[in-house]
């Protein structure tokens, strides 16, 4: 599914999505394609299901035009 057709079928909301085709250019990856996983009404829902996600699967808003991830080498994680 193209993410055009996921913004017309859900407008203004938060989508679970797992990534089925994407490329990368200058550590930035551009999503061609999703399959949509569901739709999150409540915004903080959508956030503990972005910290759950794991391999192809992100949490994104439909308010966006286009996916763009920007991908870090060397991410940074803080515990205590």
């Amino acid at each position: 599914m193209q993410w055009q057709e996921v913004r017309t079928i859900y407008p203004d909301q938060y989508v679970l999505l797992e990534i089925l085709d994407s490329h990368t250019k200058d550590n930035i990856q551009f999503v061609n394609e999703v399959a949509l996983v569901r739709a999150i009404q409540d915004p903080d829902e959508a956030t503990r299901e972005l910290f759950k996600c794991r391999n192809n699967n992100i949490v994104y808003h439909t308010g966006q035009e286009k996916i763009t991830i920007e991908l870090r080498n060397n991410p940074l994680y803080r515990s205590r």
